[in-house]
């Protein structure tokens, strides 16, 4: 017997015949090997598609969130309860912003702005077009709905009062229920005063 360390001296006279060094995979191997492959490429396409929602829905949060914004800094810029102001969209039109009390209808629990209401009062509401880039011959990216209302705090029978509380909505327009695709409404409110 030649000279082999004890493992490959008890292990060597089992195995040979039944093991081919240079055999390649078998069809079976290929077979499973390919089924774990396809089934961890539909996972990984399945994230990179809800990625692609999420990021997408973000988007028009942020956009809301802007556009929300905006609404109030005009809306507290000016004389709250007797001015107004304006913001021009991407289309070229401007819009008159009241700060008078009053303005788009709010929901039962009188915390959001009511979006069915089919006919918002004048300059308490515009359709702010969003174009790429942000001009009248810009591609149209969407278009979004913002209402907006003002109350008078603390007015008890008489007393005036100079403290207001803004309510400011935006939503894109055709959105319906938020989901992973679509977002739901962007709802600001602030306390201000003259």
């Amino acid at each position: 017997m030649k000279d082999c360390m004890l493992l490959e001296c008890i292990v060597s006279p089992f195995s040979r015949g039944r093991h081919n060094e240079q055999a390649g995979a078998s069809m079976i191997e290929l077979l499973i090997a390919s089924a774990v492959f396809l089934i961890t490429s539909f996972g990984v396409l399945g994230l990179i598609a809800s990625s692609v929602a999420t990021n997408n829905r973000n988007k028009i949060d942020s956009t809301q969130t802007m556009l929300a914004s905006a609404i109030m800094e005009q809306v507290t810029s000016t004389l709250i309860g007797a001015g107004e102001s304006s913001l021009t969209d991407c289309a070229g039109t401007e819009w008159t912003i009241s700060t008078g009390v009053g303005g788009a209808a709010l929901n039962d629990d009188e915390d959001e702005i009511d979006f069915t209401e089919a006919d918002p009062p004048a300059d308490f509401y515009m359709n702010y077009v969003v174009n790429t880039p942000c001009e009248a011959t810009g591609k149209l990216q969407s278009v979004y709905d913002l209402r907006w209302n003002i109350q008078v705090v603390g007015a008890a029978e008489g007393t005036p009062t100079n403290t207001f509380l803004i309510t400011v909505s935006a939503q894109k327009q055709g959105s319906g229920e938020a989901n992973i695709y679509t977002s739901a409404p962007v709802t600001l409110r602030a306390m201000a005063g003259n």
